[in-house]
């Protein structure tokens, strides 16, 4: 992707579960975040390379084990800060063991966070600051970031899908409310990059995606 209102990004696919991991980076001062350092950690390391950014800053959706396995080895070679939602460190905790029993390595477990998210939150590097929005359903700790009309919805908001909420934690409730009331009062032109999957719009999901079109329903239903 290029320059996108002044907001350079990039992604890569990463890991058995083919989990988008994104730099963002602002093209004057060239530092940058990695949201969602999943796996391969030389992989992202090598596209921030390739960009010629600096990863100041980890940004992290939620805990599960696809998204974080790379933090440790991007954060030992840049010194980035690592930041998560506090209500998913549970979920980061119980990591190593669960990639243990899936995948049958014994790798050591992502680092503890540097500092905690929340919802309303600004993070960000010299030049380029994303809005943290709280978006619970998935993990009780998901988050989306938003900044010049991208929004980064991790596992919460798929093309033409959400994000599964019967894993620990999970929540259709909450992660139908925050979709509703928080994604879609996003402008309708917001490009979303999710965790997984191929990148949509808002406008795109407020008026092709299953899941939100039956909310919106019932939700009409009930007023009537």
């Amino acid at each position: 992707m290029p320059v996108i209102n002044e907001i350079e990004v990039r992604g890569i696919i990463v890991g058995v579960f083919q989990e988008n991991c994104y730099i963002v980076a602002s093209p004057k001062t060239r530092e940058a975040i990695a949201i969602d350092a999943g796996d391969d950690p030389e992989r992202i390391l090598d596209l921030a390379k390739d960009m010629g950014v600096h990863v100041k800053l980890i940004a992290t959706s939620h805990a599960h084990h696809d998204h974080i396995w790379a933090v440790r080895g991007v954060r030992e070679k840049t010194a980035a800060r690592f930041l998560l939602h506090a209500l998913d460190v549970p979920l980061l905790e119980q990591g190593a063991a669960m990639r243990a029993q899936m995948m049958g390595d014994a790798e050591e477990p992502a680092p503890q966070p540097d500092g905690f998210v929340a919802d309303g939150d600004s993070i960000g590097v010299a030049g380029l600051e994303l809005k943290v929005i709280h978006t619970p359903g998935h993990s009780p700790g998901s988050v989306s970031y938003y900044v010049n009309g991208l929004l980064f919805s991790g596992d919460t908001l798929f093309r033409g899908s959400i994000g599964r909420t019967d894993t620990q934690g999970g929540s259709y409730e909450q992660i139908m409310h925050g979709i509703v009331t928080k994604l879609l009062a996003l402008p309708d032109e917001t490009i979303v990059l999710p965790g997984h999957q191929l990148e949509t719009t808002i406008r795109q999901e407020r008026f092709t995606n299953p899941f939100i079109l039956r909310e919106l329903e019932n939700a009409r239903r009930q007023e009537g």
